[in-house]
């Protein structure tokens, strides 16, 4: 990335006991879509996988976290479940090249595909 460049967002997907899982979702390439996450989005946003997210009941996870511009004006990590075909995955990667999160608007057949954040464990 150039110094004249903003850091883009990050988009976190789950691989772990249900995510990305052949016996749950035998139809999905898994690695492809991670694959084509990183082509399509090239270096200007980041792709990075991760254990489980904790809402396994709406796999396949992907989170859209704002670019940190944005995010310092207020944008939130954005959740997406049931991410199991090429459509829902094309428009995540359309969104988030038009900015994501607090930069771009969310198309509301993508909005279809929002979930709530898991709650926040709660410390003692």
């Amino acid at each position: 990335m150039s110094v004249d460049e903003k850091p883009g967002c990050t988009v976190t997907v789950c691989r772990d006991c249900c995510c990305g899982s052949l016996s749950k979702h035998p139809a999905v390439d898994h690695d492809a879509q991670v694959d084509r996450l990183r082509t399509e989005l090239g270096t200007a946003h980041r792709v990075r996988t991760s254990l489980c997210l904790d809402v396994c009941a709406q796999s396949n996870v992907l989170v859209v976290q704002p670019a940190p511009e944005a995010r310092r004006q207020g944008a939130r990590p954005v959740w997406f479940g049931l991410v199991l075909d090429d459509l829902v995955l094309g428009d995540i990667v359309g969104w988030v090249r038009s900015g994501g999160p607090g930069r771009a608007r969310m198309s509301a057949a993508l909005e279809l595909s929002v979930i709530p954040a898991p709650p926040k464990p709660v410390s003692d």
